[in-house]
């Protein structure tokens, strides 16, 4: 595993100072390439590159990558009147999926403006020159032609099919599959458009971007506060009804399905067992919860804890991924079993995405509803939780209905 840094001063400058609510943090974006963490208006937005990583894969990245932002930023001359989870030198990242994928990033921006309870500020590093102007007005996607990924539908359900088989030979319990469709535009795809729509539609989901990875994910991979770290895992899905009677009905089914609730057990254990070395105490539920979003309904568990040690989000989020919920149980079986059936390199889809501040605090979720932007191309992701009684019909119109997010996204 390596790490690579691109130009970055020795000593960062980072000054933070409080300012009146700016209203819309995504309207702020003054360019397209936009970094951004919100979830119901509030959160952190970023541009500019003040320092950025580089890491090229390794069991070991998360750690390494956390020890590389500790030196630059113990070293970094810091001045921040706010003082609150975000504040002060941020840096912006998404990892890789798969630990051999050399496709993770982590932005330190030269501007960051963020809001939370009641709260605001403005953080810059290095000379400050009118860092809210509007360089670039968003425009809209336009001319977009749909393309097939990977593995076309019928070959993506006959990997399913071959999935359960090996399910119900005793090789693993669960394994997710994921699938990519792409669209391309006519002109460069601006991120700030997808922010937008993405934030309004679904606000109580995580709206992120970083490094041209843009999305808006339902599931909390964890949120580090001191010694506070809190998790919602999500595993079980149906899509939504047509009518609130229609809604209620497929609710009830997915709260007494054997099958999800059997691939929640699966995502909720492990997060558990993964945090319990790390934490004092730790509260798990004893029954999932319905989650609905505008296009599904979710199974899932709020787990809080408190840390027994000082660590910093980032080695949680090593203890953490891969979680059953994208990955599935055992992980190396699962993980071997995703490289032989989805005919494809999911990149950073399905990785941690989030941010970390000098403190160790950090929000990251998991990177799902979500799409890679290169120019005027862009590739969708959707994924589903495999177990013994799934369905290969059933689970290609799953993966349909989370592809939706985003291409209302790119629709509007």
């Amino acid at each position: 595993m390596k790490l690579a840094a691109t130009a970055a001063p020795d000593r960062l400058t980072v000054r933070t100072v409080p300012v009146p609510d700016p209203g819309d943090l995504i309207a702020r974006l003054p360019h397209p390439s936009a970094l951004a963490w919100i979830r119901r208006g509030e959160g952190i937005v970023g541009w500019g590159e003040a320092a950025r990583l580089t890491v090229t894969g390794g069991d070991d990245r998360f750690t390494a990558a956390a020890g590389m932002l500790r030196e630059l930023f113990g070293a970094a001359a810091v001045d921040d009147t706010a003082a609150v989870p975000g504040s002060g030198p941020v840096a912006f990242g998404s990892f890789g999926f798969d630990p051999k994928s050399p496709d993770s990033t982590l932005i330190v921006p030269r501007r960051i403006l963020g809001r939370r309870g009641g709260r605001a500020w403005l953080t810059t590093i290095g000379d400050d020159t009118d860092p809210l102007a509007l360089a670039n007005p968003p425009q809209p996607p336009t001319g977009l032609r749909w393309s097939g990924g990977a593995l076309p539908e019928h070959d993506w359900a006959a990997a399913v099919a071959a999935a359960v088989d090996r399910i119900r030979g005793g090789r693993l319990g669960k394994v997710v599959l994921a699938r990519d469709i792409t669209a391309r535009a006519a002109a460069p795809i601006d991120a700030r458009v997808l922010l937008r729509r993405l934030a309004a539609r679904f606000p109580a989901c995580y709206t992120f971007s970083c490094a041209g990875l843009v999305g808006a994910t339902p599931e909390l991979l964890i949120r580090r506060t001191g010694d506070t770290v809190e998790s919602l895992v999500l595993a079980g899905t149906t899509p939504r009804g047509g009518t609130p009677a229609d809604d209620r009905d497929r609710a009830g089914r997915l709260f007494a399905s054997a099958k999800d609730r059997e691939e929640h057990r699966y995502a909720a254990e492990m997060v558990r067992d993964a945090l319990t070395p790390l934490c004092a105490d730790l509260t798990v539920p004893d029954q999932p919860e319905l989650l609905t979003l505008p296009n599904v309904i979710h199974l899932a568990s709020p787990i809080r804890g408190h840390l027994a040690s000082d660590r910093s989000v980032l080695d949680v989020v090593a203890a953490l991924h891969p979680t059953p919920a994208v990955c599935g149980t055992p992980t190396d079986t699962a993980l071997d079993l995703i490289r032989e059936l989805e005919g494809m390199d999911r990149g950073r889809y399905a990785g941690p995405v989030g941010w970390v501040d000098a403190r160790g605090d950090g929000e990251w979720g998991i990177a799902l509803r979500c799409a890679e932007i290169d120019g005027t191309r862009a590739r969708l992701f959707a994924g589903c939780g495999i177990v013994a009684d799934s369905d290969p019909a059933a689970e290609l119109a799953e993966a349909r209905a989370k592809f939706r997010p985003m291409q209302y996204a790119l629709h509007g």
